[in-house]
């Protein structure tokens, strides 16, 4: 089970006339809450809510997915604002925005420098760059969206986490396979640490359940140290290769074992995709060998939320970067709202309201009952994923197969601690 975490009313909270919330300034113990309006304010009577946004934006390997992934938050919370804030605030995720460089002792200052100064983080990206402040996190209970899908955040209160882990989608994957290839031998490759280990983990479930073989292959970032990756591929002769790494070097490992006469099956695990792929030298390889699977459907999709997404973005060179963003902003909106409605924004409010919640409006854009945060992890965790192929003709490079779906392997899965750990 989570840690329950009860309520402490922080102390010197100021009450603000007319609204009915608690309001505090930055010194008050309610860090991030002000009374005073946010800058550019489309509620100008409103109070402010600011939230801090860390993430890849400069030369890390997810930048191209982060970028939007960004923008498409600030997005969303400017449609709040416009559809009247929330309990008389609000909302600023533009003013504490942070690069991480995908580096965790980055990440980790960056944290330091604006949590002071923020209610919660709209977005913490990345796996391993987040577990470097998640001690931080609990401690000072900062409520956080994370951008990444491991396990591990099942297990965590502060944690908002959207959509099927690595590990299930990973599952889901070979259970896909099985019923459409019939793979006998499965190879997960692999970065290091919760990102890439909770997919070979979920692999590793996947390949037991359905009686393959497996084996696991680590590593590193940059296209200049895949070569023992693809050696592990073209000795081995997998079947399937669950792959787990940024988009470039994706490329690199699939363009480079098919070089060598590799004629497997790939399926990349969420962030492995990135459209810019058609356009690599690896681009008929990929075509030929290679399945995505996601944890929600695709930028260009029609559900409501999908549609609001794309209406306040407005032009923009579609990217699902830009769907992740927006989806993951939706168990903080919600979560702000229950503070709010409890008279607590506060950090210890919002924590206790995170706990409150037995689902969230997507929009449609996740399964109805997506969004347990009250229930322990195992009936809490979204167990649906998708998978795609490869298509030039798709906004997104990527046309979906097989909706949203849960295989009998995630089915059966007993989540009773993170997936990575049993790897």
């Amino acid at each position: 089970m989570k840690k329950r975490i009860g309520a402490v009313l922080a102390a010197g909270v100021l009450v603000a006339s007319g609204c009915g919330v608690f309001r505090g300034d930055e010194d008050s113990g309610a860090p991030g809450v002000t009374k005073d309006a946010c800058p550019n304010a489309v509620n100008k009577k409103n109070g402010c809510i600011y939230l801090g946004i860390i993430s890849d934006l400069t030369v890390g390997p997810f930048k191209t997915l982060a970028v939007p992934i960004t923008e498409a938050q600030k997005a969303f919370w400017k449609r709040v604002n416009q559809q009247g804030g929330i309990g008389g605030y609000d909302i600023d995720a533009t003013k504490y925005v942070r690069d991480n460089k995908y580096n965790p002792e980055t990440h980790n200052q960056v944290y330091q420098e604006i949590k002071g100064k923020v209610l919660a983080l709209a977005q913490t990206l990345g796996s391993p760059t987040t577990a470097a402040i998640i001690k931080d996190l609990k401690s000072s209970k900062v409520v956080a969206a994370p951008g990444s899908w491991t396990s591990a955040w099942n297990f965590e209160d502060v944690i908002l986490e959207s959509g099927a882990s690595y590990c299930i989608e990973s599952m889901n994957a070979i259970d896909y396979a099985v019923d459409t290839f019939k793979p006998k031998s499965v190879m997960a490759v692999h970065y290091a640490g919760d990102y890439g280990a909770d997919a070979a983990a979920g692999a590793k479930a996947g390949a037991a359940a359905r009686k393959l073989t497996f084996n696991a292959v680590e590593t590193p970032q940059g296209q200049d140290n895949q070569g023992r990756a693809v050696d592990a591929i073209v000795k081995g002769k997998p079947d399937l290769v669950i792959l787990t790494t940024g988009p470039t070097d994706a490329a690199t490992v699939i363009g480079q074992a098919a070089a060598r006469g590799f004629k497997g099956r790939y399926i990349g695990t969420g962030p492995t995709w990135n459209k810019g792929l058609l356009k690599s030298p690896a681009a008929p390889a990929i075509k030929a060998q290679y399945l995505q699977s996601a944890p929600w459907a695709p930028f260009q999709t029609q559900s409501p939320g999908h549609q609001a997404m794309r209406q306040a973005l407005g032009q923009v060179d579609p990217n699902d970067g830009y769907t992740s963003g927006w989806v993951w902003s939706y168990p903080l909106k919600a979560a702000l709202q229950k503070a709010a409605a409890n008279k607590e924004l506060t950090r210890d409010g919002l924590l206790k309201a995170v706990k409150q919640i037995s689902q969230v409006d997507y929009e449609g854009m996740l399964p109805p009952g997506s969004g347990n945060f009250a229930a322990a992890p195992a009936a809490g965790a979204v167990r649906t994923s998708l998978i795609g192929r490869p298509d030039d003709a798709e906004p997104t490079g990527v046309k979906v197969i097989k909706e949203a779906f849960t295989g009998p392997t995630a089915k059966a899965y007993t989540l009773d601690a993170p997936c990575f750990s049993k790897l």
